[in-house]
């Protein structure tokens, strides 16, 4: 496991504003904090170099790239050994339909979030990247209604962690 990184107030308070907007600029996020620009480029360029801060992404809207009906796909793999996963998950995550791959643990061995076009689009992806492959056992469709993003993730506070 990974080890934490400490984080004091201004730093917890600079990830909070990054996660609510990565576009934020230095000179913006350092009047927020109360830190001169420079003290805050020097606190970001450490939280990236530390591994805290790990990228920036574009969120996109699916449904607006043609891809209105999400899902997420339990799947069971059989044999459960490195050789067959390995490829398994590489051909997964390289599928446009994927969104974000989990390797778990309990009776599936693989939750996928995928986004499509439609239920005909689900039930080709299914049947022809999924359930045609030999080592996929079982899979279990599930149909996302709705979603809501959670956050901003922040360490958890010291009283959490005596308890």
């Amino acid at each position: 496991m990974a080890e934490s990184v400490v984080l004091d107030p201004v730093d917890l308070h600079l990830l909070r504003l990054l996660q609510n907007d990565a576009r934020t600029t230095y000179r913006d996020l350092a009047a927020q904090v109360g830190v001169a620009p420079s003290t805050c480029l020097d606190r970001v360029t450490r939280l990236r170099r530390s591994g805290v801060i790990l990228g920036h992404r574009l969120k996109l809207d699916p449904a607006k790239l043609g891809r209105g009906l999400q899902a997420l796909l339990s799947v069971q793999v059989r044999p459960h050994r490195r050789e067959l996963v390995g490829p398994f998950v590489e051909r997964i995550r390289a599928l446009p339909e994927s969104l974000t791959v989990f390797h778990l643990t309990g009776p599936d061995d693989y939750l996928v979030h995928v986004a499509v076009a439609d239920m005909a689009d689900l039930q080709r992806l299914v049947l022809d990247e999924f359930t045609a492959r030999r080592e996929v056992a079982r899979v279990e469709t599930r149909l996302i209604f709705q979603q809501w993003d959670c956050g901003p993730l922040l360490p958890p506070s010291p009283s959490a962690q005596s308890g």
